[in-house]
Order: structure tokens, then C-alpha cells, then sequence
């Protein structure tokens, strides 16, 4: 008996081994699963933010055809939008031109006291198209209704670059979130409206462009509006004088 029981007090011991033994195991496994986690999310974290503008641009390039640019009469740039988009189905130009863009933008004004809002053609008097130029994608665009002329050597255009294109569609980016932009979300403190810029601007002053699409161009004042705190500028374009209208912040006195 005394033997026996020996025997069973030893496999008994072995048992309690083997079972701490695998629970030492078991907590290792959820221990490196965890740190593999905690690792993969920090990677994560710290993965740099694609830049909206730049897969902007690479989705430019993976396109067929270039961009060019075409006068129109000032105030039927849509219609001029319309008919060449009609042009296009009646000659089988489908394979040759492949998109036309009037590119808009928002605006806010005050008149008589009223705030109004809305979308007006950006660039007055000009249109993109997006083709394939030949003699006979030329003529399809050159003779539709409403259109003047390629911008550039008539007969022979030169394409937009890809900053061109980029600029005159002015497409609007979301900047990527920053752990700054979240905190503001989960209750962080809110910024102070900003300061209304002083007015320091007269019609037919001169200003550089500080910010936006036309940064670094010349500008010639044409109107100022003090309750909104915005600038009407002409800006040359293909030189022709385009008005845009930008914010007291985003020009700088020459």
C-alpha cells in the first residue's frame, strides 16, 4: 500500500507539471500574439498618408489622351460643353475625345444685404478637352458651335502638363487627418475664428497671388468687398485676363 500510494502521489506531481507547463505555453502564445498586434497597429499608425493630390495626378497619367485648352464665348461655356459632347456621338469621335470639362467653382456674395450662394464658371470664356489630337478630332472640336480657336498655336496646340491640368480643374483634396484633426473631433479646443484682415487694397492695385491654383502670379484688383473679405482679381491666362476672386489673405501687395 505505501508503495502505491507513492506511485500515485508521483504521477500526481507529473500531472500538475505537465498542466503548469502548458499554461506557461499558453500565456507566452497570447503574449507574442498580443505584441505582434500592438505591432502591426503602430505600423499602421505611423504609415505615411497618401497624398490626395498626388493619386490625383497618377489617375491623370493612367488616362488616354491629353489635355488641351479652347476658347469659347464668354457666358456659353456649357452650351459649347453641350454641342461638342453632341459633335462627338454624330462623327464617332469616341475613340478620338474622350471628356470636356467646364471647370466651376462655389462662391458666396452679399447684395443689398443678402448672403447668396452658388457655382459659376471658374475661368470665363475656356474649356478643357481631353483627346486624342488629329486632323480629324481637330476639326470635330474646332467647328462646334460656340467655340473660337485652340489656346496656343491653332493648328497645331500644345498640351497642358500635368500641373496645368491640375491647376486649371482646381479639383478640391481632403486633407488627410492628423491625430491633432481627431483630438478636435473627440473634444479638443477649437481654434479662434480668425481675425478679419485689415483693408489695405485699392480697385487697379497690382498683388501677387499667394495661395490657390494661380499662386505666384501677377493680379490686377478689380473689385474689393469688405463684408465678405474677398478680392476680385484678373489674373492672365493664355493671355487672356481671366477674373478669380480670392480672400485679403491670399494676396500680397507688389
Amino acid at each position: 500500500m505505501p508503495a502505491y500510494a507513492d506511485d500515485v502521489d508521483g504521477e500526481g506531481t507529473q500531472v500538475d507539471a505537465e498542466a503548469e507547463d502548458a499554461a506557461v505555453k499558453a500565456d507566452d502564445v497570447a503574449d507574442a500574439e498580443s505584441e505582434t498586434s500592438e505591432d502591426e497597429g503602430a505600423a499602421e499608425a505611423t504609415k505615411p498618408a497618401v497624398d490626395p493630390r498626388e493619386e490625383y495626378m497618377r489617375e491623370l497619367r493612367s488616362q488616354f489622351g491629353d489635355w488641351y485648352v479652347i476658347h469659347s464665348y464668354a457666358g456659353y461655356e456649357k452650351k459649347v460643353k453641350a454641342n461638342l459632347e453632341n459633335r462627338i456621338q454624330n462623327l464617332s469621335m469616341e475613340d478620338y475625345i474622350f471628356q470636356i470639362e467646364v471647370p466651376m467653382e462655389d462662391f458666396t456674395e452679399i447684395k443689398n444685404g443678402q448672403k447668396k450662394m452658388g457655382t459659376r464658371v471658374r475661368m470665363p470664356g475656356y474649356v478643357l478637352v481631353r483627346m486624342d489630337l488629329t486632323d480629324e478630332s481637330w476639326g470635330a472640336v474646332r467647328h462646334t458651335p460656340g467655340v473660337t480657336g485652340f489656346v496656343g498655336n491653332a493648328h497645331a496646340p500644345s498640351p497642358l502638363n500635368l500641373d496645368e491640368v491640375v491647376t486649371m480643374l482646381n479639383p478640391t483634396f481632403e486633407e488627410p487627418e492628423t491625430e491633432a484633426a481627431a483630438g478636435q473631433k473627440t473634444g479638443g479646443a477649437a481654434k479662434k475664428a480668425a481675425t478679419p484682415a485689415e483693408v489695405d487694397f485699392n480697385v487697379g492695385e497690382s498683388v501677387t497671388v499667394m495661395e490657390g491654383p494661380f499662386e505666384t502670379l501677377p493680379a490686377t484688383i478689380s473689385e474689393i468687398n469688405t463684408d465678405t473679405q474677398k478680392l476680385k482679381v484678373l489674373v492672365s491666362i493664355f493671355g487672356r485676363e481671366t477674373p478669380v476672386e480670392l480672400g485679403f489673405n491670399q494676396v500680397a501687395k507688389i
